[in-house]
Parts: structure tokens; sequence; C-alpha cells
């Protein structure tokens, strides 16, 4: 881990990364606030439409700003991310009614679809080295699994000295900071390709692009199937833990606290493993196709737990294992893009699994949500867990048919043609 640090680019992008993650911790805690004040009681209803407009904004303004930023370097596209997401924030505590919030909130994650897939796409250019690269995404996952944990205590630390106006004051520090890591990276400033948007053919071309070649290789169609089984496992955390916590163990808050943050330590011991997981299962297909049955199993435990005398260990157990298995297929599928994709495309096929497996969140959360008084407390787990099961068989039965394909350091990008791409 220590020489990967080593590489100047990759140490102040990861800076950049972790700056970033605590600005948007901060105001995640302060937009709870603001949503309140302005809707009291309905705060929950407000904040539940700005997590459909994030996801919504994630899934379509993700490869549509790819497209329109085409021509410009990545380093560019960071900082102006950067700079939009500084402007958004600072206007936040400034809002008076409910829709201003959706407004902003709208074109703030936006900046961050545009933001996360770049980000991602650089890292390889950045680290070359395959296994430097898988210590690479385990570092930065665990330093989004520990801003889950920081960032909530820091706004609780500053919530005691101030008001909770300042987080996002704090939020624009952190983007500030961001774009001055990237600006003096030493990130290579050249236009990440030729390509031009001219007209409405052009930008429906390049905005689907990234989709096409996901939907024509036999690897990638591998990692949308996989994208299912992380969300539907992620789902039923995300949305549920509450409920299980408080309606079914009757528990209080610092209990679901304390589930959550065993959550994120399955994620974090999940990324220390990866590299051994890597060379014990024999390839980053088969740790895709374990952890995606791991979530199912766990699911199926959720299901039981619920079903018979649910005990707090059991929940701690089984949200240990969902996050270990989630943060599995993240990071595995993120180098399974790594080891197919050229310099030449990387970007767009970056930005479309970015935004597909927000997709299925938008599939999952409401399945999650409304499951449980539709069909009962105990079937939507389980339900889930045969969907993280099914997407998982259907990943591995699809990579059964690319595993002659060869790595594509060589391959022609496809991105403007409208030629097929075997895998």
């Amino acid at each position: 881990m220590v020489s990967l640090f080593r590489i100047p680019v990759f140490r102040r992008l990861f800076a950049a990364q972790v700056v970033s993650l605590l600005g948007t911790g901060l105001m995640t805690v302060a937009l709870g606030l603001l949503a309140f004040d302005l809707a009291g009681t309905d705060a929950g209803a407000v904040l539940g439409t700005a997590l459909a407009i994030k996801m919504i904004a994630y899934v379509v303004m993700a490869p549509i700003m790819r497209a329109v930023c085409s021509h410009f370097s990545a380093r560019s596209v960071l900082v102006g991310a950067d700079v939009v997401r500084v402007v958004m924030a600072a206007a936040l505590p400034f809002l008076g009614e409910v829709w201003q919030v959706y407004l902003l909130v709208f074109a703030l994650q936006s900046a961050s679809a545009t933001f996360t897939p770049t980000f991602g796409s650089v890292i390889p250019t950045v680290v070359t080295d395959r296994d430097t690269y898988t210590r690479a995404i385990s570092a930065s996952r665990v330093a989004y699994d520990l801003e889950s944990v920081v960032s909530p205590m820091i706004a609780a630390a500053l919530l005691g000295l101030m008001s909770y106006s300042y987080l996002f004051v704090g939020t624009a520090i952190g983007f500030v900071g961001s774009a001055t890591f990237v600006l003096t990276s030493g990130l290579h400033g050249s236009p990440r390709r030729s390509g031009t948007v001219r007209s409405v053919g052009d930008l429906w071309d390049n905005t689907t692009a990234g989709l096409r070649i996901m939907l024509q290789r036999p690897v990638f169609r591998g990692i949308l199937w996989a994208n299912v089984a992380a969300a539907a496992a992620t789902a039923v955390v995300v949305v549920g833990s509450v409920v299980y916590v408080r309606a079914t163990l009757g528990l209080g808050d610092s209990m679901l606290a304390v589930s959550l943050a065993v959550f994120g330590a399955g994620s974090i011991a999940a990324a220390v493993a990866l590299r051994r997981l890597l060379r014990a299962l024999g390839g980053v297909r088969r740790v895709v196709g374990h952890a995606a049955m791991l979530c199912a199993a766990a699911l199926a435990g959720v299901a039981a737990m619920t079903a018979t005398r649910p005990t707090p260990a059991a929940l701690l157990i089984l949200w240990f294992v969902l996050g270990a298995g989630t943060s599995l297929i993240t990071m595995a599928t993120t180098q399974l893009l790594r080891d197919h994709t050229h310099d030449d495309d990387r970007d767009v096929v970056f930005t479309a699994q970015f935004s597909s497996s927000h997709a299925a969140f938008l599939v999952t959360y409401p399945l999650a949500g409304w499951g449980p008084a539709l069909v009962g407390p105990w079937v939507m787990p389980l339900a889930m867990a045969a969907m993280a099961a099914t997407a998982g068989l259907l990943a591995r039965r699809t990579w059964t048919r690319a595993t002659s394909a060869r790595p594509v350091r060589a391959h022609r990008s496809p991105t403007m043609t409208s030629e097929a791409v075997t895998g």
C-alpha cells in the first residue's frame, strides 16, 4: 500500500477524493436539518424526493455530461464539476422553498455525476500496474466507508458550536480542496477524445456509447447483472435498517448507528482482503460470483431472522456480511472495467457503469421500501435474496461466454463506430 502513495498524481487525486467525500458527508447532515426547517414533519418526504432526484441525476445526467464534456481534458472536467458543486453548496443555506432545494440538489448531483465516473476512469491511467491498481480500489473503498462514519462525527462536533448552515460552508471548502488537489496533481491535461457534439444525433450517439459497449461485450453484460445483486443487498440495508432496528428489534437510534457502522466495517474488511481473495478464488469474476451468492445467503438470513425471533447479534452479523458482499462486487467489477477497456473508451464505459449501477437502485429502493407492506416483512428480503442469486447466476453464465476474450489493450474502440464488439 505504501508503494501506491509513492505515486504523486494518485496521492493528490486520493486527497481530492477524501476532502470531497468529507464535504459531501457534511452536506448530507445539513440537508436533513434544512429539510426539517422548511418542511417540519414532512422532512422525510423532502429527503426521500431529494434522494430520488439524486438517483435520477446519476442515471440520466452522467452519460449526457460525459458526451457534452468529451472534448475537455479529464482535469478540466474534474475541476469544473468541483466549481459547480462549490457554488451549489454555498447557495443551499439561502434557500427558502422546498422546490429550490430540489433544483439545487439536481444541479449539484449532476456535477457529482460528472465528477465521479471521470475520476474513476482516470485512476487506471495513473496507476498502470494491475496489482497496484487493486490496492488503489481498496484504498478508495476504505476512504468511502470511513467517510460515512467520520463525517457525521465531525458534523455533530460542529453543530455543538455553530448553526447547521455553516456545514454547507464546510461542504464548499471540501469541494474547493478537491479542485485544488486536482489542479496541482500533475494529471495529464490533454482532451480525452477528439469527438465533438455538433447535433442532436451526435449527442445521442455519444450519450449512449458506453451503454452500447456494455451491452455488446459479455464481460460488461455480466457486470450489469452484478449491479443488480449489489443493489438488492444495499437497498435492504439502506431502506430497511431503521425498520429492523426500531420496529422489529424495538431498539433505539444508537443501535441504528451501530448497525450501519457494522455494515461499513464489513465493507472495509472486504477492501482489506480483496487482493488475497483474488488470489484465493482465482480471478475477479469468481470473486463477483461468490460475493453475489454471499449477499443472497445473507438476505435469506434476514428473511429467516424476520420470520422467527430476531436478535441484535444476528442483525449485526448479517449486516457485516452484506457490507462485505456488496463491497466485493463493487471493487471487483471496477477491476474488470479497468482490465477490459482501452484508453480511448474507458471514460465512456466507466460512465455507463456509474449510470447503470444507480439505475438498479431506482428499482430496488422502492421494492425494499414498499415490499414489506405489500408482500410481508419476511417475504421482501427473501425476494431480494432471489433477485441477488439470480443476478449472480446470470452474471456467471454471461461470463462463461467470454472466457476466451483477451483483455482489450489492443482492441479497436467502438465508441464512435457501428461495429459490434465481441467478447
